[in-house]
């Protein structure tokens, strides 16, 4: 292609929405796209959706963005992907999925995990997965869940798949996984990167079931021919094994190193930072995971994140929505300004925001989102400011959690994802933290710009991630939020509360489930 611009394809697979990013080789962004889709939440716990809605938000998106661009597509080198973790299905023979997708969010399989814990102990589970006591989130308590409640559904599964594997089956004709995502089903042993037999075994899963796990960067070869020509791509195009959205968002802000934090806000909030070597933490709220460079390791917490404010929208600012569908201002937006109008702490409104189970660090199944504190004086602003304010401070327990596990102190917190958008939702993370919080200049396509990463690397253009995001600029920051001073006692008092909170809700939770 000589000198002309060459360009790479980042679509990160997120649990409500879908975003494509084309970038070209030096990291800019020519135009990116985001489709929402709907979850399908039927009963208490039960979360899927089905793999039509996925495909078609990926399928709209991509056309829109290549639309958009108005390029030469045959300069276009190689797409992979961003991908939400333990999604999970099971597909037949001819790789076409036996129903919706089980979303990670769904906590059917409660009695299930508990089945697991009780076959190993905590410290078997650690040093083999890296993670703590296995909850319903993970996709070897959902297969167990499969086969005790859909035999014969299971027993006709021709591949057990996650969500990227099923992508790559439509683009490639073959599902292949990778250690960022499969590292969380329980069954992957993160220190010798095979199968662990014992847990296949009482899943009662033949492992000639699962997808063949490859390197993050691999070359897949090219994309099928009647698949480029129904997505407007060249039949040329290369795909390349991708990584999860946590991993890919990491990287996409140039967190690809010991000593960096970084804090993401999607449906899911997380705070990582990479490590050498496997971590494993005692108290099983630090996560390992496999990274998405050869050696190097993922150290993350996660919780509920945007997802929750996102139903705060659908359900208490519909108007709003509706109006901003109709061509008016952003209903986020809206809520900011209205929570932007109601002091630090929120009149003494404190939500807990276990919405379908506590995360970390405060992991509980059985957990439920709590708002404490109503009074007659409190409005939807209030409510509003209460959310924005639940997402800080449980990224504050997750930063202090991870300062003690790893002995490193946290100054700065790089914030990608959705929230950070918003600069009330920022500073008020900063205010919390008692640290400083950095948007970065890509904050928004971040986890797109990574999997476009793995692209490059997968197409030949860098050798690994750290060369990518170095040189392109990664690292770049595009804004800056210093705690002040004045809201500290207000976020003390309010933590305070939080920790109360949690602190007596969690012996009871399940009682009260």
């Amino acid at each position: 292609m000589g000198d002309e611009t060459r360009y790479l394809i980042g679509a990160d697979l997120g649990t409500t929405a879908v975003k494509v990013g084309l970038f070209d080789t030096s990291g800019r962004a020519v135009a990116v796209d985001t489709v929402e889709h709907t979850l399908i939440t039927p009963a208490t716990g039960v979360v899927e959706q089905s793999p039509d809605a996925y495909w078609e938000a990926f399928r709209t998106c991509l056309l829109r963005v290549l639309d958009a661009a108005g390029i030469d597509r045959t300069a276009i080198l190689a797409m992979s992907l961003s991908v939400q973790g333990e999604t999970l299905a099971l597909l037949d023979e001819d790789g076409n999925p036996m129903g919706n997708f089980i979303v990670w969010m769904d906590t059917r399989a409660q009695a299930e995990a508990e089945q697991i814990n009780e076959w190993f102990s905590a410290d078997e589970i650690l040093s083999h997965t890296g993670q703590g006591p296995i909850i319903s989130l993970y996709p070897a308590a959902k297969i167990l869940w499969l086969r005790r409640h859909r035999p014969d559904d299971f027993a006709r599964t021709s591949k057990v798949a996650l969500l990227e594997d099923w992508f790559f089956q439509r683009l490639v004709g073959r599902a292949t996984g990778e250690p960022s995502l499969w590292c969380s089903s329980y069954m992957l042993d993160i220190q010798t990167g095979t199968w662990w037999p014992e847990m296949l075994e009482r899943l009662g899963l033949d492992e000639g079931k699962l997808p063949p796990v490859l390197p993050s960067g691999t070359s897949l070869g090219q994309i099928l021919p009647q698949v480029a020509d129904e997505l407007g791509l060249p039949r040329t195009l290369t795909l390349v094994q991708g990584g999860l959205d946590t991993a890919c968002g990491t990287i996409g802000v140039g967190n690809v190193a010991p000593g960096t934090f970084s804090e993401s806000t999607g449906a899911l909030i997380t705070v990582c930072t990479m490590a050498d070597a496997p971590v494993f933490d005692p108290g099983g709220e630090l996560a390992c995971f496999s990274g998405v460079e050869p050696g190097r390791y993922l150290l993350n917490m996660g919780a509920k994140g945007g997802i929750m404010f996102r139903w705060l929208r659908d359900q208490a600012f519909a108007d709003e929505l509706a109006a901003e569908q109709a061509g008016g201002p952003v209903a986020y937006e809206v809520m900011d300004e209205l929570a932007a109008g109601v002091a630090p702490g929120a009149d003494g409104l404190v939500l807990l925001p276990h919405f379908e189970g506590a995360g970390a660090p405060d992991t509980n199944q059985y957990g439920k989102g709590l708002l404490y504190g109503l009074n007659l004086q409190h409005t939807r602003a209030h409510v509003a400011r209460a959310f924005l304010e639940a997402s800080a401070m449980n990224v504050r327990r997750m930063v202090d959690y991870t300062e003690a596990a790893t002995g490193q102190r946290v100054e700065e917190v790089r914030c990608l994802g959705g929230a950070s958008k918003s600069p009330l939702w920022c500073q008020i993370k900063a205010d919390v933290l008692g640290r400083r919080v950095v948007t970065m200049q890509n904050t928004q396509d971040a986890a797109a710009l990574g999997a476009a990463f793995l692209a490059g690397v997968g197409a030949g253009v860098w050798e690994g991630v750290e060369q990518a995001a170095e040189a392109t600029g990664a690292g770049g920051i595009e804004r800056t939020f210093e705690p002040d001073p004045a809201n500290r006692a207000a976020y003390d008092k309010a933590l305070e509360r939080y920790d109360l909170l949690v602190g007596a809700i969690k012996p009871i939770a399940k009682e009260l489930y």
